[in-house]
Parts: C-alpha cells; sequence; structure tokens
C-alpha cells in the first residue's frame, strides 16, 4: 500500500497524473467527438494556477468543472503544485471560459507563464492571526497577503483566526509575510512551514560562545532530512524543523552530544512554544484584564453621573463649581473617562487606523468613531462650561467609558466561546501520551513520545495509550479505537496488525514496529484534515464576504443621516419639546441615535454566522467518525436525494473468502493455487486478496515466508481480472467478459458453476490457462448486517439507493434484493461508475458515491458528494469529500443528518444576524421613540451590538449537542470478523 501512494505521489510531482494529455477523453463528463468530427483548428495547451485546493476532492472538483466544458480534450490537476494543465480547443472555449468554469467550482483560477518545470514548488505555511474582529479584517489581510509577488493564495478564516498562505520561497520570505500582516494591523505567529515537516525544540547545555553553536549546526546539517535549524543562544534553545520519514529527535540528540566530545547535553525543551490554545488562552486573559481594567474607571464614572447625582449629601460635593460652569463631578467624569477612552480604548483606534489606511473599514472604525463622538462632545461641554457663566450641557462620558466596558466584555465572552468550537482538534492532539516504552538491544527504555522515531520498536502495556502508528510484530490484545475512528466496540490486534498513535490498549502486551511519527501519522493527518475544513470557506459564506464589503460604510451613512434628521427635527420644531429628556437637549439627543446606531450593528454576527457553524459541524463529525473535508462538502451532503454504493467492501464486508474450487484440468489443488495466486499477489483488489490467502492455507503453513513463482508480464485489467505468465503458462483470471475478449471458450460445466454461485449470491472467478478454463473459484462476501436496514432508512429520508458494481448480474441483483436495492448496474468498469454518477445529475439528482476510495475515485470524483467508507488510516489521501473512518453503514445516515442540521444552523444563524441589525438599527434611530418613548442608549447599544456575536457563537455551539438519528439506535449492529 505505502509503495502504491509513493508511486502516485511521483505521479503527481512529475505532473502527469492523467497519463498524457491525449487527445481522446476518458471523463464521462468531457465533450467527445465522433471520428473525424473533432472542431476545426489546432489544439491548444494552457497551464493554469487553481487556488484553494486542499485535498484530490478539490482537484477533481477543478478537473470536473473544466472537463464539463464544450472542446475541453484533457486536463490534469496538480493539488500538490495548486496548478492545472489543459489540452483544448481554442475555436470553442478560451482560457477566461476556463477560468470562470472553476471560479464558479469555488476556486481562484489564472493563466500562468508556460515555465511549469520549476524545481521549486510553492510551499505553504500557516499562520496564526491575533486582533481580527470581523468579515472585514480577514478580507483586508487575504487582499494584503495577495498583492504581494510570489503570494500564490492567501485564506484567511475569522473564526480560527488563521491564516494558510501558499508562495514561492524564492520570491518572497516568511518575514516579509508577517510584516504585510502587521502592516495591516494585526499579530502574527507562525504555526508550522510546509507539509510533513515536524518541528522539536531541543535544550543544550554546553554552548559557551558562537563556535559551539557552530559545530552543532554543522553536525546536525549533515544529517539527511533536516531542513532548518533555529538557534537561541541566550536560553540554550535549538529548534530543528525536519522530515520524520529520513531522521528523528533521537539521532539529533546523539549527534549534539557526540559533536563536543561529551561537552554537550541536549533534551527536550521544557516549555514548548506556540500552539493554538496557549494564544487563545493568552487572548482570553488580555481581554479580561482590559475588561476589569476599564470597569474600575467606568464604575465611579456611572455611579456620578446616574446614581449619586441623586444622594443628597454627596450631588451637593458634585455640583461644586470649581472654574464659572465647570463642576466638581464634570472634572471627575473627565479624569476617569479619559484613560478608558484612549489607553484601555487604544486597540480600536490601532485597528480602526491600519483598516482605514489599507481602504477598507472594520468594527473598530465603527467603535471609534462612535465612542469619540460621545468623548469629544463631552469635552466640549467641559471646555464650554469651564470659560462660560452662564452655560448649562450635559456631559456623555459615561457613555463612551461604558460603551467601550461593554465591547470588550463583548470580545471576552465571544473569544471564550469561539474557543470552545475548535475543542474538537485540541482533544485530538492531547490523545498522543507523554511517554513511551521503547525497545532496545539494552532492554526497556521509557522515554518521551516525541523522541519516537520510525521503526522504532514500542512496548504498549494494558491500559496505555500507543504512542505512533505502527504494525503489531508480538503480542495480542483488544485496542479501543472510539477515540480516532468512532467506532464503540474494542478492535482485535494481534501479529501483523495495524494500530493507531492515540488509542488505547485493553487488555494485553504489543509490540509495536513504529511506521509512522509526527506530521505522517493518522492522528496528524485528522487533525490536519480538521483543520483545513475549518479553514475553508462554504459557498453560502460568500453572501456575508459580499455583504460585509459594503455594511460598515453604510452603517456610517446611516449613523449620520439619523443624527442630522433627528437634529433638523429638533431644530424644525418637528416635534414637540417634551420628547427631549430634562438632562439633554435636541443637539444631545439627535447625538445619542446617532451613536446608537453605529455601534448596535456588528458585522462579526454576519461573519461569525457559517465559519463557527462549520468549526463545531466537523468537529463533531470527527468524533463521530465522519470527516467532513469543509463548507463545500456540507453544503452538498445536505441537498443529497441519490446514493450510489459499491458492493464489495461498501454494502458487504469487504473480506470474501474462496467458499468453492471447481478443477476441470488434471492437476492438483496445490499446483493449481501456486499458479493463481503467483499471479494475483500483485493485485491490490479484495478478491484477489482472497485468493491469495486461500492459496496459502492450501500451499503451506509458513503464511508468512511462503515465495511465489516469478511472474511476467503481469496486467491488472480494471473491471475484469488479472492476466501474466507464471511458469511459462499464461493464466487469466476474472470474470466472462475478460474469457470472451480473449477467445476463450466456456465449457457448460463451468457455465452451470457459474450459475449456481450467481444463484447463492456468490461471485465466479473463471481461471484459464494457456488458453483453456481451468477451474472456477466461488467467492462469498456476505452483506453487511445494517446494509438492509440503512437501505430502508434512506428510503424513509427520501433518498434514492442504487447500487453500481463490477461484479456479474446475478451476483449482483441476490445482494442488492437482500439489501432492499431496486436500481442495480452491473459489469461496471470504474469510468461507467462515474458515467453512471453523471448520468443520475443530468436526470436532476444530487447525488453522492459511496466506495472504497480506491477503484471507485472517478466515481467519487464525479458524484456531488463523493464518501471513502472505511478508509482506515489512509484518510489524507482519499479522493472523497466526506471520510467514514468505520466500515459500518450507519455512518452515511449520520454524515447526511449532521451535514443537514449543520447547514440548518448556518440558515439560523444568518437569519438571526441579519434579523438582528434589520430590527435594531431601526430602533437604535429611534423609530419607536415617537410613539412609545423608548430608546436605546448608546452603552446598551453596544451591550446588544456584543450580544449578536456571542449569541451567533453560542448557536453553533448547540451543535455539540448533536445526537445520532433515533431511527439508528435501533439496529443491532453486530461486528463480523473473517478470520
Amino acid at each position: 500500500m505505502m509503495g502504491r501512494k509513493f508511486e502516485s505521489w511521483d505521479c503527481i510531482n512529475s505532473f502527469k497524473c492523467c497519463g498524457n494529455l491525449s487527445p481522446q477523453p476518458h471523463y464521462p463528463s468531457m465533450t467527445t467527438y465522433p471520428k473525424g468530427m473533432s472542431p476545426e483548428g489546432s489544439e491548444a495547451k494552457a497551464v493554469l494556477s487553481v487556488m484553494g485546493m486542499t485535498c484530490a476532492a478539490c482537484a477533481g472538483s477543478v478537473e470536473k468543472s473544466i472537463k464539463r466544458l464544450p472542446g475541453i480534450l484533457e486536463a490534469a490537476v496538480d493539488v500538490l503544485n495548486d496548478k492545472a494543465q489543459v489540452l483544448y480547443y481554442p475555436s470553442m472555449v478560451n482560457v477566461e471560459r476556463i477560468c470562470e468554469a472553476i471560479e464558479d467550482a469555488g476556486f481562484e483560477a489564472k493563466l500562468i507563464e508556460e515555465e511549469s518545470n520549476d524545481e521549486h514548488p510553492f510551499e505553504i505555511c500557516r499562520i496564526h492571526i491575533r486582533g481580527m474582529t470581523c468579515t472585514s479584517c480577514s478580507s483586508t489581510l487575504e487582499s494584503a497577503l495577495q498583492s504581494l509577488r510570489g503570494v500564490h493564495n492567501a485564506q484567511v478564516a475569522l473564526a480560527t483566526e488563521e491564516a494558510e498562505i501558499h508562495y514561492d520561497p524564492n520570491i518572497v520570505t516568511y518575514d516579509q509575510l508577517k510584516e504585510a500582516i502587521e502592516d495591516t494591523g494585526f499579530e502574527s505567529i507562525l504555526i508550522s512551514t510546509g507539509e510533513h515537516i515536524s518541528k522539536i525544540h531541543l535544550k543544550v547545555d554546553g554552548i559557551k560562545n558562537e563556535q559551539s553553536i557552530s559545530a552543532i549546526q554543522k553536525s546536525l546539517q549533515s544529517l539527511p532530512g533536516v531542513v532548518n535549524i533555529d538557534t537561541y543562544i541566550d536560553i540554550n534553545k535549538i529548534s530543528i524543523a525536519y522530515k520524520p520519514y529520513m531522521t528523528g529527535p533521537r539521532t539529533f540528540i546523539q549527534v549534539i552530544e557526540s559533536a563536543g566530545s561529551g561537552c554537550f547535553k541536549a533534551e527536550i525543551f521544557p516549555a514548548e512554544e506556540g500552539g493554538r490554545e496557549t494564544h487563545r488562552k493568552q487572548e482570553i486573559k488580555q481581554y479580561f484584564k482590559f475588561f476589569i481594567w476599564s470597569l474600575v474607571f467606568t464604575i465611579p464614572v456611572f455611579l456620578t453621573s446616574m446614581v449619586l447625582m441623586y444622594v443628597p449629601g454627596i450631588k451637593h460635593v458634585l455640583d461644586i463649581k470649581v472654574v464659572n460652569m465647570l463642576k466638581v463631578g464634570q472634572l471627575l467624569r473627565w479624569e476617569l473617562a479619559t484613560p478608558v477612552q484612549f489607553i484601555i480604548g487604544r486597540r480600536f483606534y490601532i485597528g480602526s487606523y491600519r483598516s482605514l489606511r489599507k481602504g477598507s473599514a472594520n468594527m473598530d472604525v465603527l467603535i471609534a468613531l462612535g465612542t469619540n463622538a460621545a468623548y469629544l462632545y463631552s469635552v466640549y461641554v467641559v471646555a464650554r462650561a469651564a470659560f462660560s457663566r452662564d452655560f448649562k450641557g450635559n456631559d456623555f462620558f459615561e457613555t463612551s467609558s461604558m460603551l467601550i466596558s461593554f465591547i470588550l466584555l463583548g470580545k471576552y465572552l465571544e473569544v471564550l466561546a469561539k474557543g470552545k468550537t475548535s475543542q474538537a482538534i485540541a482533544k485530538l492532539i492531547d490523545l498522543t501520551p507523554d511517554t513511551a516504552i521503547l525497545l532496545n538491544q539494552d532492554g526497556e527504555e521509557q522515554i518521551d513520545s516525541r523522541l519516537v522515531q520510525k521503526n522504532d520498536v514500542i512496548k504498549v502495556v494494558p491500559g496505555a495509550k500507543v504512542a505512533s502508528d505502527g504494525i503489531v510484530i508480538w503480542g495480542q490484545s483488544h485496542v479501543n479505537e472510539s477515540m480516532i475512528t468512532g467506532e464503540a466496540r474494542p478492535v482485535a490486534k494481534r501479529k501483523g496488525d495495524m494500530v493507531i498513535g492515540g488509542t488505547v490498549n485493553q487488555n494485553g502486551v504489543l509490540h509495536v514496529k513504529v511506521t509512522r511519527v509526527g506530521s505522517e501519522s493518522a492522528l496528524s493527518q485528522i487533525v490536519r484534515l480538521v483543520e483545513s475544513a475549518q479553514m475553508a470557506k462554504a459557498p453560502v459564506q460568500k453572501l456575508a464576504d459580499h455583504i460585509s464589503k459594503y455594511f460598515v460604510p453604510l452603517v456610517i451613512v446611516l449613523s449620520f443621516s439619523t443624527w442630522i434628521a433627528w437634529y433638523l427635527a429638533g431644530k424644525l420644531h418637528a416635534y414637540p419639546k417634551s420628547w427631549i429628556p430634562s438632562s439633554m437637549n435636541s443637539f444631545e439627543l439627535a447625538l445619542q441615535f446617532g451613536i446608537s446606531v453605529m455601534v448596535i450593528a456588528c458585522p462579526c454576527a454576519l461573519g461569525l454566522a457559517t465559519p463557527t457553524a462549520v468549526m463545531v459541524g466537523t468537529g463533531v463529525g470527527a468524533t463521530q467518525g465522519v470527516l467532513i473535508k469543509g463548507g463545500q462538502a456540507l453544503e452538498s451532503a445536505h441537498k443529497v436525494n441519490c446514493i450510489v454504493f459499491d458492493k464489495t467492501g461498501t454494502l458487504t464486508i469487504g473480506k470474501p473468502v474462496i467458499v468453492t474450487t471447481k478443477l476441470f484440468k488434471n492437476m492438483s489443488v496445490q499446483d493449481f493455487y501456486e499458479l493463481v495466486a503467483a499471479a494475483e499477489v500483485n493485485s491490490e483488489h479484495p478478491i484477489a486478496r482472497a485468493i491469495v490467502e486461500h492459496a496459502k492455507k492450501i500451499i503451506t503453513e509458513d503464511e508468512q515466508n511462503h515465495t511465489w513463482p516469478e511472474v511476467r508480464d503481469f496486467v491488472s485489467i480494471s473491471g475484469h481480472g488479472v492476466k501474466a505468465i507464471v511458469q511459462n503458462k499464461e493464466i487469466l483470471a476474472g470474470n466472462k467478459k475478460l474469457m470472451m475478449d480473449h477467445n476463450i471458450a466456456i465449457s457448460v460445466d463451468a457455465e452451470e458453476v457459474l450459475a449456481e454461485a450467481e444463484r447463492l449470491a456468490q461471485t465466479g472467478i473463471l481461471v484459464s490457462l494457456d488458453g483453456e478454463i481451468a477451474g472456477v473459484l466461488a467467492v462469498s462476501d456476505p452483506l453487511k448486517p445494517d446494509a438492509k436496514e440503512v437501505i430502508s432508512i434512506l428510503k424513509s429520508m427520501k433518498i434514492k439507493s442504487i447500487m453500481v458494481t463490477g461484479d456479474n448480474w446475478g451476483t449482483a441483483n441476490s445482494i442488492a434484493r437482500q439489501a432492499g436495492i431496486e436500481t442495480v448496474m452491473a459489469e461496471a468498469q470504474p469510468h461507467t461508475k462515474a458515467t453512471q454518477v453523471k448520468d443520475l445529475q443530468n436526470s436532476g439528482y444530487t447525488v453522492a458515491m459511496v466506495g472504497d476510495g480506491i477503484n471507485d475515485s472517478p466515481a467519487l470524483v464525479s458524484a456531488d458528494v463523493g464518501m471513502a467508507i472505511g478508509a482506515g488510516t489512509d484518510i489524507a489521501i482519499e479522493a472523497a469529500d466526506i471520510v467514514l473512518m468505520r466500515s459500518n453503514l450507519e455512518d452515511i445516515v449520520i454524515a447526511i443528518d449532521l451535514a443537514k442540521k449543520t447547514f440548518n444552523r448556518i440558515r439560523l444563524n444568518y437569519i438571526w444576524a441579519l434579523g438582528y441589525n434589520l430590527l435594531s438599527i431601526p430602533i437604535a434611530a429611534g423609530i419607536l421613540y415617537p410613539s412609545t418613548r423608548f430608546r436605546l442608549p448608546p452603552w446598551i447599544a453596544g451591550a446588544a451590538m456584543a450580544a449578536s456575536s456571542i449569541s451567533v457563537v453560542c448557536s453553533s455551539l448547540l451543535l455539540k449537542n448533536y445526537k445520532r438519528p433515533n431511527k439508528l439506535n435501533k439496529l443491532d449492529l453486530n461486528a463480523i470478523k473473517i478470520e
């Protein structure tokens, strides 16, 4: 499996992932032309930059969008380098139309130079950004980053407060990216750079001077796999970025300690820096501190202006005149409000200045304008009172200081709530144990789990967590994998079985050979997948992004319009004087209405409506063993009304066993299986594996070390079988179509065995030797116990179920009858499965394809939603939108139900956020005042604005209470084990 994976990566890196760009289309949605009827003119080739792709499913969506256009000959999408190579007829389609099609699919596209042989691919870095308040901030950041030369794409997520940047390191550096972010007014902290690169921090004692550092660096740089070394001589710290599949931290420690002839001592640095949760906690502490300090000054301001004025003795003291008409109370409020306005509220000035400097306006602009209007008018009142003997005016220092205090309280509560949306990732990261037991020549040694390297052998005792992914080489036990796969039942493990890092060993001792560490591990891949999903924007979020561009300028216009309207109405006596409160005049009343409008309208709630729901939804899905790759998958999944199922491994158990062997040649069963297994051992098909395992049991007791005869000219014929030459005999093993294509006659006896197998829902495999049928194998792969009930539940949800399989019609119909599926397509090759999906889409269905993610990849990519079932630990390389980590079909129902509930929550958030602003702005503007004398003072408007954001986040957090559909609780899901 690993070999095949690296082959696929090499294929992608060489930019020939679709074979060669020949004019013969192989994709079902591409335009095909009858022979001799191609469009006029020669074909052209374009290389496009495609931004926004995060996985194979994205690449599939791009490829699908391009190939649906008329005039497209071929398209190959390179997801690693964010490129697409397209061969097309210019007379029928142009580059602009191709880019438009890609953008319609949710990605960004532009034509790039023909220099597609660049040996330096784009790098990816993720940066934590502090100080964002609304979608206007994230949009400004994206624009600033994408304007840099060398930046391929920048994606900024408000909810996660992170940016993912694809850039050319030869043109732009991380320091320049950081500078661009900080110039925009935000603080940046690097999270990670590149893919499959780990970082370790070591504390090195014994460093005395620059020569010591130089000696250590030279020793480390000589190691293969070391990418970068950073030294911090003042704290004796060395940070090493490395490729975990080539080297590891124990090697670094050995090299460092040997470099100084025993002078240096290295160990894991005790206080690891960075991390999402660390920054989140710092931000929470910071907002809490600001809020407490603002209260210290604001409470006296509030008391002196609204409470103590009614206490006779204190009122007399506050009314003492200092200079002319300036009173003690006014002077005291001025002194107390000023630190709140300019020191505690400094962040709003900085944020609004940097936002306006970049030509945009965010929430900070509204807050700065609103509080300054109240504060500066109050300063004007104080100044007039100090220089006049008859001026009487009221200050609004309590308005500005209380407004800032409530906004800080709202931000504190919002950050607190937003932190809970990313708890799923924090819980996943915490699964890794602190220590591991390393087995070496000297016996056992307990080490820090971060020191585990590839090919280490570790001991896992009962009750302990597995430190890293690996293969069991000794012992047997049961392992609880629910924290990774969502599977509640413990899974039996014995020699040769895979274990996943972070899972819990239950009742036996296991010796595990480590195969994956660091960023390669299944846990890291899941974390990265969930993080990518939370970074990705759902198409529905485009509405919020579009609104936010115009929201703040519109609110400012409305605010000034409100103030002018009320001010002119007062001057022209359009309303009676009794409407004006005794403590103010018409100008002050108008000013209060204007400020209230400015601060109650908040774009934050709108910007948080989608990403917070997607974050919680994907996090909940991960705990259920359902990995949803972002908002696009959620939005498509909730519309699904037709599901296409693969048979083997999806509807059936996926572990076929040979139940009957019928020979038609005079040869022993051992000799027969020796030849057949030698041919099939090169195939990864489940039936091929079943034949090989059965052959091992017949031929030898030593299943592990048996050597099969040499094979020449092996060919895997997709959807039909295999062909090879073994011991100078030409062997074909497969279905009837394979035999007919090679003009091999099928005897009456063989036909009868095939018919009997099909009647029993078994798959018949024909084997020919040198052009003659030598035998028939009957393979049984039983239906999963929950298949019939799940199909019934999907039917009750008005979702049509179809089975498409490469198996014969007899077996397919028999399995379909057992499952309750009415529509069947058998003997289908991978590309015809994709054609079937396309036909269903043309009929108006929103189609989900459920398969194993290998042979079904064309159909998974063609479908509106691809679901890979039983993906195990290879979740990061699946060409699917949703990865179902267990083999239970009930997860399909959970995935669709969770998608519907998440999308309904997004809709509710939008209705609430838009409705809140549409209702609150008129109320703040005083629409109810003429009839009810009800108005919203600015400080209450500020509290209402903060409440809108908090309410949206809390609404999304309610998704954490998600329960799987009640219908599934009635299923009796018994695990089936094939020994």
